[in-house]
């Protein structure tokens, strides 16, 4: 009887029990949830580049200065693994903080604070809108 009992109780601890996976994040989802929320950024898809201490985002309508601070950085480092050049721009969707910029300070008329990375994609080969000067 003890014997039983025993596997009754074995059984029932086992089955008790949960395999419990960690769920990875979707990415997906959070992007949704990122252009849906009414904290004042917006998001921009454009091309990136950040070069000799200058980062850029140009999207179809605009050009914007980048603030570089460590989100800056974040995307530059992520950005790194498109370029075959330096100068190479190379396509993101980023949540900013748009601002006009101060009068005494060159550059264009509206700059952007990166918040959050929302997707980093590879430049479009066939692309044909560079000029490459050579000797």
């Amino acid at each position: 009887m003890k014997k039983i009992n025993l596997i009754i109780v074995l059984a029932l601890v086992m089955f008790a029990c949960k395999n419990e996976t960690k769920q990875d994040v979707n990415l997906e989802d959070n992007r949704a949830k990122s252009y849906d929320q009414n904290d004042g950024f917006i998001t921009v898809k454009g091309d990136f580049v950040y070069f000799a201490d200058a980062a850029v985002l140009q999207t179809p309508k605009e050009i914007y200065g980048v603030v570089i601070d460590d989100n800056m950085h974040a995307l530059a480092d992520q950005v790194k693994a498109y370029k075959k050049e330096a100068t190479d721009m190379v396509p993101v969707t980023v949540r900013v903080r748009k601002f006009e910029k101060d009068s005494l300070e060159e550059g264009w008329q509206y700059k952007v604070e990166i918040k959050e990375i929302l997707k980093v994609e590879a430049p479009d080969p066939n692309k044909e809108d560079v000029i490459k000067l050579a000797n």
